[in-house]
């Protein structure tokens, strides 16, 4: 079967209603954040098992919020011989605990493990320990063999011994089947659907494990729009991109989103996450076009200093970085979500701020903060002796302080990126948001007050509803010496009615409440 085939969506069952007293050989397991998150990877693994093969596995997806003995009840109530843990940063604690109780109860049940998480420092980890086989790398290729092997289809096969650690390799892409009629009528209606036009980064910055790819490699783009028309069809209007560099190639890029544009009017969403210093006019003549609010961009900034830039080997051009995000934020109806990451080596507390300021400056409607996670086999960690790298032991591996940065202020930046994300990345504040961030000459120090005041006030940083959430900026910024009536009407603005939610009220002083009947 050729990479331009695509599977039919009911040629195997991702649902957990599944008939329990029927066999399924193979099952192929998911720890997702959220439940509207698909699973990609295992889609991916399932169409490429062929087909004999698939029509006897199942894709089991579970959340990280699950417990780790009833993830295995419902792996084992299909009875099968091979299970396969996708392994991430994220689900690393869980599917350990997974794969402990499947080899305590099911010791003839053949355990392999592959994914991210898994490819590196491969002898440290206790679950490539238990599992009978890791895949590294890339795993179509390498799941496929083994499961010849453990269930007996290829006599050839059948007489290897097959290692330990299974190599993945870099398959040709042309040659691996497109998983997208794996994605069910419930998984296009109601989750995620993610996509990729291409694999591989050419960058080296040193955090990212995607610096250890050699190449891009790009799938066939005429069967890939083939593979979108047929999402589209099937009533798919969101569409997120994995691809680490989306606007690499600019021929491609150019044929995607026209592919895109000329199918705009059916109310899409798509996801992209682009080289920031890459977006020359043929991009930005098709960018201006699509309706606001059809297209959000995921920035990688990751730092806006030039020293930390060439310490980590992460090249780009910040002039062109920042006219492109200005002509994103001034002439077209893009929503931009532009990383910024805190803790990386040499960089300060005054560093960061400096670059968190330049940034905002430039009008990303999103600045998501990030701490900075050693992830295992990234070349960040040859910083680690020089620059005082100290990260925490478990997943997700977050740096606790640096030689430039003391755990204190780790933990205040940790807060910092908590409240952004409430206050102004959301959205419900702007009004608020805005106000909050041009109280002092500087908005990152300005909203660093508010985190330090909003922590020392709370001791909280989750379950704080919207209209506390209001009345805390709002008696902040009183007590920073903004003027009442500013507050009053930025708090009127944000929720957009004569009368303020009673709740609302009754959290702000009643000498002030005068004002809050009027706009």
């Amino acid at each position: 079967m050729t990479a331009s085939a695509m599977p039919a969506a009911a040629s195997a069952d991702h649902d957990d209603d599944v008939d329990q007293a029927g066999q399924v050989d193979i099952v192929l397991v998911a720890l997702n954040a959220r439940w509207s998150h698909a699973s990609f990877a295992l889609r991916y693994l399932q169409a490429n098992l062929g087909e004999a093969l698939q029509a006897r596995s199942t894709i089991l997806e579970r959340t990280i919020d699950d417990r780790a003995a009833d993830v295995v009840e419902a792996i084992l109530a299909r009875r099968p011989r091979l299970v396969g843990l996708s392994v991430y940063i994220w689900n690393a604690t869980l599917m350990l605990e997974v794969a402990q109780i499947l080899r305590a109860v099911a010791g003839d049940v053949v355990v392999v493990v592959g994914g991210p998480e898994v490819s590196h420092e491969i002898d440290d980890q206790a679950i490539c320990a238990l599992a009978h086989h890791v895949v590294k790398g890339e795993g179509e290729v390498a799941l496929r063999t083994i499961a010849e092997r453990v269930l007996g289809i290829d006599a050839r096969i059948m007489q290897m011994a097959l290692p330990h650690v299974v190599e993945g390799g870099t398959p040709d892409l042309s040659s691996l089947v497109f998983p997208y009629g794996l994605y069910t009528d419930t998984d296009v209606a109601n989750r995620i659907v993610y996509v990729e036009a291409s694999r591989g980064c050419p960058f080296t910055c040193e955090f990212c494990l995607s610096s250890l790819d050699e190449k891009v490699r790009l799938f066939d783009t005429d069967a890939f729009l083939g593979q979108m028309q047929g999402l589209l069809d099937r009533g798919l209007r969101s569409f997120k991109f994995i691809d680490r560099t989306f606007n690499l190639k600019i021929d491609t890029a150019q044929r995607i989103l026209s592919f895109f544009l000329e199918r705009a009017h059916l109310g899409l969403f798509l996801h992209f996450e682009m080289v920031p210093d890459r977006l020359p006019e043929e991009l930005r003549s098709l960018l201006v076009q699509f309706p606001a609010g059809s297209v959000q961009l995921e920035v990688g900034i990751q730092t806006l200093d030039d020293a930390t830039s060439t310490r980590i080997a992460r090249r780009q051009n910040v002039a062109r970085l920042e006219d492109n995000l200005r002509f994103l934020a001034t002439q077209t109806g893009i929503h931009v979500h532009a990383d910024l990451i805190v803790g990386l080596p040499g960089e300060d507390l005054a560093s960061f701020g400096r670059g968190f300021d330049r940034l905002h400056a430039l009008g990303s409607a999103e600045i998501q903060v990030g701490i900075l996670k050693r992830l295992r086999g990234a070349p960040i960690a040859r910083h680690t002796v020089e620059h005082g790298m100290v990260y925490a032991t478990d997943p997700p591996y977050e740096v606790l302080q640096t030689a430039v940065l003391s755990f204190a202020e780790l933990q205040r930046m940790k807060r910092f990126a908590r409240y952004f994300d409430l206050v102004s990345n959301n959205g419900k504040l702007p009004a608020l948001a805005a106000l909050l961030l041009s109280s002092s000459g500087s908005p990152f120090w300005a909203f660093l007050a508010f985190a330090d005041w909003l922590w020392a006030t709370t001791r909280s940083t989750h379950g704080i509803a919207l209209p506390r959430l209001a009345t805390l900026v709002s008696q902040h910024l009183v007590e920073a010496g903004v003027d009442e009536g500013t507050v009053h009407a930025a708090l009127l603005s944000d929720f957009g009615r004569e009368k303020l939610p009673t709740q609302l009220v009754a959290g702000i002083p009643k000498r002030q409440r005068a004002h809050l009947t009027s706009r």
